[in-house]
Order: C-alpha cells, then sequence, then structure tokens
C-alpha cells in the first residue's frame, strides 16, 4: 500500500501554488527542513522567511503580512506553533479574523522517539476554542494537498494539523472545508475518525466485518467547523459513535462530536484518543498501542456500544 507523509504532500503543494499565486508567502521558525517548506524556500527564496527559534514574532509577522494583502503560510511543529505562539493567533490573528493558514507538523504521538516535548496533543482544544479559526486534520497525502488548496480560498484563519509518519493513502474522493464523509458504510456502529486515525478505524471495520459486525467509517476532516448533518444522520442511523483521535479526549475530535450530539441527537458515544495525559518516547506503532489508539481499541469501543445496546 503506497504511503506519504501529509508533511511531505504539504512541502509539494506549497511549490505548486507558489508558481500559481505570487501572494503565497511562507513563513518558518527553524524547522523547515522538517516541515518541508525548504522546498518552497528553495523555488521562491524571495518569498520565504525563516524566523528562528522566534516562533510568536513569526505569528505576529504573518498577520502583518495579510493585512498588506499576502496568504502567509506559518508552519512549525505543532507543540510550537500552536502552543508557544497561542496568545499571538487569539490576539493578531483571530480577533480580527486575518487570513493567515496555520500549517504545523509532527502533531500527536506519532513522532515518535522524540518525546512528550515534542509530542503535541492538547493543540486542536487550545485553538478550536478561538472564535474564526477553521481547523482541519487531513487524513492523508491527497487530502493534505487539497485542504492546502482550500484553505488559500477560504477567507480568515486556518489550521491544518499534519504528521511525521508516512499514512497509507486512501481512496481519492472531493474534499470540503466543514464537510465529513463516509470512506465505508456500515449499520450498527459509525466510527468518526480524523487523521492516521481513519486508516486504523478502517483496519478495525475489516477485521469486525469478519465477525459478521457492519461498522460505518466517517472521516470528519474539519473539526470546526463540524459537520452536524452528517453526525445526526449516523446517529440516527446506527447504534452509537466511536470517535477516534490522536489526540487528547479533551477537546478535540471526540469532544467536539459530545458536544454537537449532546444537544441534536443524543447517543452513546466512546472517545478513542490520549486520555489526559501526555505522551512518552517511542515507535510510532508502539505508541498507538501503548495509549490504546489504534485499531484494537476501536474494536473493543464497537464491543462496548453493541454490549450495550443489547
Amino acid at each position: 500500500m503506497d504511503k506519504i507523509a501529509t508533511r511531505d504532500a504539504y512541502g509539494k503543494a506549497l511549490v505548486e501554488l507558489g508558481g500559481i499565486n505570487r501572494d503565497i508567502v511562507v513563513l518558518d521558525a527553524d524547522t523547515s527542513a522538517s516541515t518541508r517548506t525548504n522546498w518552497f524556500a528553495k523555488e521562491f527564496p524571495e518569498r520565504f522567511f525563516d524566523f528562528g527559534v522566534a516562533e510568536a514574532n513569526m505569528m505576529g509577522y504573518a498577520a502583518g503580512l495579510s493585512l498588506s494583502g499576502k496568504i502567509p503560510f506559518v508552519s512549525s511543529f505543532a507543540v510550537f506553533g500552536a502552543l508557544r505562539t497561542y496568545e499571538v493567533i487569539r490576539t493578531s490573528v483571530c480577533w480580527s479574523n486575518l487570513n493567515v493558514k496555520i500549517v504545523l507538523t509532527h502533531a500527536g504521538i506519532s513522532v515518535g522517539e522524540d518525546g512528550p516535548s515534542h509530542q503535541s496533543v492538547e493543540d486542536i482544544g487550545a485553538l478550536r476554542v478561538l472564535p474564526n479559526m477553521t481547523i482541519i486534520v487531513p487524513a492523508d497525502g491527497i487530502e493534505t494537498r487539497k485542504a492546502i488548496f482550500a484553505a488559500v480560498e477560504h477567507k480568515g484563519p486556518v489550521y491544518i494539523r499534519l504528521g511525521r509518519a508516512k499514512f497509507p493513502l486512501l481512496p481519492d474522493a472531493d474534499f470540503k472545508i466543514g464537510k465529513a464523509r463516509i470512506i465505508e458504510d456500515g449499520e450498527e456502529v459509525t466510527v468518526v475518525a480524523c487523521g492516521l486515525m481513519v486508516f486504523e478505524a478502517l483496519k478495525a471495520r475489516e477485521e469486525l466485518l469478519k465477525e459478521g459486525i457492519s461498522v460505518r467509517v466517517v472521516n470528519m476532516a474539519t473539526i470546526k467547523p463540524i459537520d452536524k448533518e452528517m453526525l445526526i444522520a449516523c446517529a440516527s442511523e446506527t447504534k452509537g459513535i466511536v470517535t477516534a483521535e490522536e489526540h487528547s479526549i479533551i477537546g478535540g475530535l471526540g469532544s467536539a462530536v459530545s458536544e454537537c450530539l449532546s444537544e441534536h441527537k443524543p447517543t452513546l458515544i466512546k472517545r478513542i484518543g490520549i486520555k489526559d495525559t501526555f505522551g512518552i518516547s517511542g515507535k510510532p506503532e508502539e505508541l498507538l498501542a501503548r495509549f490504546e489508539i489504534d485499531s484494537w481499541a476501536i474494536k473493543k469501543a464497537v464491543y462496548s456500544i453493541l454490549k450495550s445496546k443489547q
């Protein structure tokens, strides 16, 4: 199965966009080799700015560039670009609803051996609470490219969360901000996933199908605004919802789904994610199992919902 890191897809998309739109500018904070923004820097050096380890200054500068008519893409590791710069994002970007695109890589525990200092599991929750912010977590390289292009057309702040590890490519499909899509249909339980967890959900579905259990898998690539209509339909048509994310169960996809359905269509929800703790150093696949956010954890959550409904 073909695999590509979403950060690699981002780097390629930036170069493609740079040749199309001269208003695209790129800012990085001494991580360009890792975020792949160095590919843009090589092609368009006059539109690339490296701020060193001064992430807050970088974010403020991006706000200024947007006010001058540019479309700034700001990149770093998620733990630095979302958390170290938080007050600047809040006050300089979101308050004024500026057209800044924040694309951060190395999110979640799949960063691996870099350990908890670099494993951001809080970024979605932190940025989701900010007014005017749109949040996208692509499931693979194909969707990443489409999300980057969609972000250019969208007016206002956008956060796109990317990973370090290579993800399997999923079947190509249309992408629209704010719209989820059913990747595989099923009748008993719905798994709503984002990022690399979409693939884990598909693995769980395949294994459950051998046991005669029919599971629907939904790719909720846009965390904010959440696709309310899709969630209501899934809650109405299946026995319960499992959310799966490479993020804390507090504030992320699981919280967003729970908030939506508690108001519009109460149903049984099981959340798969990091359980209010920090990461540890290790290989990505080992960490997914260690923190119980792999396909086996999804299967157990499905079993739990079905048992509760008996």
